[in-house]
């Protein structure tokens, strides 16, 4: 378990973490504990969101900036998948020719513009749920945008690829994984978002069912999921649970 939850931190975080020899045992249990990565980055999110908020910054400067500095704290690594999904989710052509095109690396149309909504819908929402001092939503969003990923991973689905991240992982979850995740994760965001508490447990579970369309098309399109897909997840994921808890 030690070995799985440094993985998670060095894969998923810039923090210097040592990691012994990654196999697939390793990787399932980085998987599955992945979320924790997501607690850290949540607490250090909020932390800056609070302190910009209470120096007096606007809210919109206040989330952009804290979306910048997830960026920087994740080396863009989900950023770069929500991207690659979108332009190969958006390319004509057999699931060859877009598992081709996510793997160029370059940004295409479909990819500025779902980089643009996402990241600016984000940062709105940061600046109101800062607005209505709901903290504890960021961290909920941050932990269960990683939770996703044992969504993306749980068995019986497929990798894209015989290579990379995602045959490493792909159907390496039990179901109740994710389950456990989603639980909690429901349960924390309706402490979080207190004054309307129905809100956080709508935005967890409104984000499963659509990591869970994302995953019923990338099977169909690509054959599986990939690396990508599971950054894209991610994303998603935390841009749901953040918007429905900046409602009011």
């Amino acid at each position: 378990m030690t070995s799985g939850l440094r993985l998670a931190l060095s894969w998923l975080t810039v923090l210097p973490v040592r990691t012994g020899p990654v196999d697939a045992a390793v990787a399932r249990t980085a998987i599955a504990l992945a979320p924790f990565a997501g607690l850290l980055l949540g607490v250090a999110a909020t932390a800056v969101l609070f302190a910009l908020t209470w120096l007096g910054a606007p809210g919109l400067l206040a989330g952009l900036l804290v979306v910048g500095l997830l960026a920087l704290a994740t080396r863009g690594m989900h950023l770069d998948g929500l991207a690659d999904t979108a332009d190969g989710l958006g390319c004509y052509g057999p699931p060859e020719r877009a598992l081709a095109v996510m793997r160029d690396g370059s940004a295409g149309p479909f990819a500025v513009v779902t980089l643009v909504v996402v990241l600016g819908a984000q940062a709105v929402s940061l600046a109101a749920i800062a607005g209505a001092g709901r903290w504890g939503a960021v961290v909920v969003a941050l932990a269960a945008g990683r939770a996703a990923f044992a969504w993306c991973c749980r068995h019986g689905v497929p990798a894209a690829r015989p290579e990379g991240l995602g045959a490493l992982v792909a159907g390496s979850q039990p179901v109740a994984v994710p389950i456990a995740w989603t639980a909690f994760l429901t349960v924390a965001a309706a402490a979080a978002t207190y004054d309307r508490p129905w809100l956080g447990p709508i935005g967890v579970l409104l984000s499963v069912g659509v990591v869970l369309l994302l995953v019923r098309h990338v099977r169909t399109r690509f054959g599986g999921v990939t690396g990508d897909v599971l950054g894209a997840a991610a994303e998603i994921t935390v841009l749901l649970v953040l918007a429905l808890a900046s409602f009011h």
